[in-house]
C-alpha cells in the first residue's frame, strides 16, 4: 500500500522571472553556510524568498523551459504526511504550474505533476514499487528522494533505457548517472546544529545522536557532520552514541541482554514486537520511544540530543515529557531539523532549543525545474543548493524567519 496523490495541475501563482543558467550573485546558500532569506517578495508569491535563495539562481524560475503539451513528470519523495513533505510537494506544484501558465496551457494541455510516497515514512520496498509503477506509465523525467541510497539501481537503469532522466532531491543515491542533485547542505548545517548545541550544555558533557534512519544520505550526511564537528571542535564533549530510529532489532537484542535493567523485558518485548512484518505504525513509535528512554537511561548524564528530523524530535521530546526532563534542572537540550508548526511550538515551548530550517519548498519548485532542463537537453548542475537557517526561540517570529517555515 501506498499514499498516491492524484495528478495534480496548477495555476500561475507566481510572476516569472528571467535569467539564465549561471550562478547569479553569491549568497550564503551557494556556500553551504547558514542563509536567512529575505522577508522581501515579489509581487503574486509568498513564497518567492524561497526562491531567491537557490543557486544556482535558475532554479527558481522556469523560464525557458518549453515542454512538450501533456507531459507528466514524477516526483516520489520519502513521506507525504509530514509538514516537510507537504512543502516539498507545494513547491512543485507551483513549477509545474509557472510553466504552464508561461506556455500557455490549458486543459489536456497542460504539463502534469505525479507526486508518490510510501505510506509509512522511509518504506524502501514501497518506495521501489511506486518507482516501478512510475516507470510503467513513462514520463519524461522523475525526480526522487531516495529512501535507501543503494536501492533502485535496477529501476533507473530502466529509465535510461527509455530516456528517462532521474533527478535526486532531499537524500541522494549511489548511482551514478542521476542527472542533478537538490537538496541542502545537510554536513554544513548538521555542523551548526553541532555548534549550537555543544555551546548551549557548556561545552562539556554527553550527547546522544538520534538519527532517523540509517540507508540515507540525507540521515548519513547529518550524523557525520554533526560527529566531525564535535571531534574537531569540541574536545570536552562526548558523542555517547548515535542510534537509528529502524535499528530496532539490535536494541532489543541489548535490552534484552541487559537483564539487570528494570523493565527491561517489558521494554524489550515493546521493541521486538515492532520488528514484526504485521506491526502497525503505534506499535512501532512505542517501540521506539521505549529505545530511546532505554539509551536515557542508559546514559544518565546525557545533557543534550541531536534529532535529525522532526519525526525524531517528536519521539525524543514525548519521551523527555514522560520522564520530566524537559523543564527544571534535570532539562535536557534537544536540537533538531526541520521547522514545521508542531516543531515551532515545542520550541515555543521551550522543549526545543533550535532548528536547522530546510527549504523544502525551493526543492520542490528547483527538483521539478531540473527533471524539465533534463528533458529539453539543457545542461544542469550537478548539485543545487537551496539554503538553510539556524531559528531560535530569540528569532522565530522574526519575518525573514516565518517566511521560510512550512
Amino acid at each position: 500500500m501506498k499514499k498516491r496523490w492524484s495528478i495534480l495541475s496548477a495555476v500561475l501563482c507566481v510572476a516569472l522571472l528571467t535569467g539564465g543558467c549561471g550562478t547569479g550573485s553569491k549568497n550564503d546558500a551557494g556556500t553551504g553556510k547558514e542563509q536567512t532569506f529575505s522577508h522581501e517578495t515579489r509581487e503574486g508569491n509568498e513564497h518567492q524568498s524561497n526562491l531567491d535563495v537557490l543557486q544556482p539562481s535558475a532554479y527558481g524560475n522556469v523560464q525557458g523551459l518549453n515542454l512538450e503539451k501533456g507531459s507528466s513528470i514524477s516526483i516520489i519523495g520519502r513521506g507525504s504526511s509530514s509538514a516537510y513533505w507537504k512543502a516539498v510537494q507545494e513547491g512543485a506544484k507551483q513549477a509545474v504550474a509557472d510553466i504552464n501558465t508561461n506556455l500557455g496551457y490549458k486543459g489536456n494541455d497542460k504539463v502534469k505533476l505525479v507526486y508518490s510516497a510510501p505510506e509509512t515514512e522511509n518504506d524502501v520496498d514501497d518506495q521501489v514499487n511506486i518507482l516501478d509503477e512510475e516507470l510503467a506509465r513513462y514520463p519524461v523525467a522523475v525526480g526522487i528522494a531516495a529512501v535507501d541510497s543503494g536501492a533502485c539501481e535496477v529501476q533507473f537503469d530502466l529509465a535510461a533505457e527509455n530516456g528517462i532522466p532521474i533527478v535526486a532531491f532531499d537524500s541522494g543515491t549511489d548511482y551514478q548517472n542521476i542527472v542533478s542533485m537538490i537538496d541542502t547542505d545537510n554536513t554544513t548545517a548538521a555542523a551548526t546544529a553541532a555548534s549550537k548545541l555543544c555551546n548551549s550544555i557548556g561545552e562539556s558533557g554527553q550527547i546522544l545522536v538520534i538519527a532517523h534512519d540509517s540507508k540515507s544520505t540525507s540521515s548519513e550526511e547529518r550524523e557525520q557532520g554533526f560527529v566531525q564537528e564535535v571531534e574537531k571542535n569540541d574536545p570536552n564533549v562526548t558523542v555517547a552514541e548515535i542510534w537509528h530510529l529502524d535499528d530496532l532489532d539490535a536494541i532489543s537484542k541489548e535490552i534484552n541482554a541487559d537483564s539487570s535493567e528494570k523493565n527491561s523485558q517489558e521494554t524489550a518485548d515493546n521493541v521486538q514486537k515492532a520488528e514484526e512484518e504485521n506491526a502497525d505504525s503505534r506499535d512501532t513509535q512505542t517501540a521506539q520511544q521505549d529505545a530511546i528512554k532505554y539509551l536515557l537511561e542508559k546514559y544518565p548524564d546525557v545533557k543534550g540530543i541531536f534529532a535529525t528530523n522532526e519525526t525524531v524530535a517528536d519521539l525524543v521530546v514525548n519521551v523527555l515529557d514522560s520522564m520530566d526532563k524537559t523543564t527544571g534542572e534535570d532539562r535536557i537540550k534537544v536540537v533538531s531539523f526541520d521547522g514545521g508548526e508542531d516543531q515551532m511550538k515545542l520550541l515555543e515551548d521551550g522543549k526545543i532549543d533550535g532548528l536547522i530550517v530546510q527549504n523544502p519548498y525551493g526543492i520542490g519548485y528547483a527538483t521539478v525545474v531540473a527533471c524539465a532542463r533534463a528533458v529539453l537537453g539543457q545542461e544542469n548542475e550537478a548539485t543545487v543548493s537551496t539554503g538553510y537557517t539556524w531559528v531560535t526561540k530569540d528569532n522565530m517570529n522574526k519575518d525573514s524567519i516565518k517566511k521560510m517555515l512550512y
